[in-house]
Formats: C-alpha cells, sequence, structure tokens
C-alpha cells in the first residue's frame, strides 16, 4: 500500500484548504486512516482520524470545529478540510494508515507542506 497527499499551499490566516490522500495497493485490512503534521520543532502529531468502515472520527482538540476529515471508500481516498487557518497550523501533513490488529500507523505518505501567515 502506497499513501500519496497532496493540496497543501501557502495561504493567509483564516483561509481554507483541503488536503487529499490517495490510497494505491488495496484497503481491505484498513482499520484507520489519519493525518497527522509535523513541525522542524515539534514530534509529529496527531492530527485527525477515520475508521475506514465505520467512519467513527477523532479529532485533535485544536483542531475541532475548524477541520473535517472524510473518506471516499469507493475511490480509495481520504480528505482533510482546513477552514480558519490559523499560523500555527504551518506544518508538513502527513497521512497514514493503520491495519486492523496491529497497534500503530504502519503506512505513511510523503507529506504535504501546509504554511499559514499571519
Amino acid at each position: 500500500v502506497q499513501l500519496q497527499a497532496s493540496g497543501g499551499g501557502r495561504v493567509q490566516a483564516g483561509d481554507s484548504l483541503r488536503l487529499a490522500c490517495a490510497i494505491s495497493g488495496g484497503t481491505s485490512s484498513t482499520l484507520l486512516m489519519a493525518w497527522f503534521r509535523q513541525t522542524p520543532w515539534n514530534e509529529r502529531e496527531f492530527v485527525a482520524s477515520i475508521a475506514w468502515y465505520s467512519g467513527n472520527i477523532v479529532y485533535e482538540d485544536s483542531v475541532r470545529g475548524r477541520f473535517t476529515i472524510s473518506r471516499d471508500n469507493a475511490k480509495n481516498m481520504v480528505y482533510l478540510e482546513m477552514k480558519y487557518l490559523k499560523p500555527e497550523d504551518t506544518a508538513i501533513y502527513y497521512c497514514a494508515r493503520r491495519r486492523a490488529g496491529r497497534s500503530s500507523y504502519e503506512t505513511w505518505g510523503r507529506g504535504t507542506q501546509v504554511t499559514v501567515s499571519s
């Protein structure tokens, strides 16, 4: 399985962006898909996850109400709609996959840069 994130860019505070993660190689064993982000001075942090089959969603507190994660099972795509962006949202955003029966995310995409200026 391979993941390819796209949709990043440079925006102003208050703007919106939509990230997309294309999943190739099959999703039958996928339990969760998630978005993480990382800055040079912070560890990679969890942003949001969505259960591939049930659709159950979890958000990190700082993005709840501003970001929306969704998936399209038919197209093998996961999205992250980001609204009311803040400078502190600036990071490289990665999509990740966790398989059923595993305790961690094993498959990661290459990441897409999001830069929010004030």
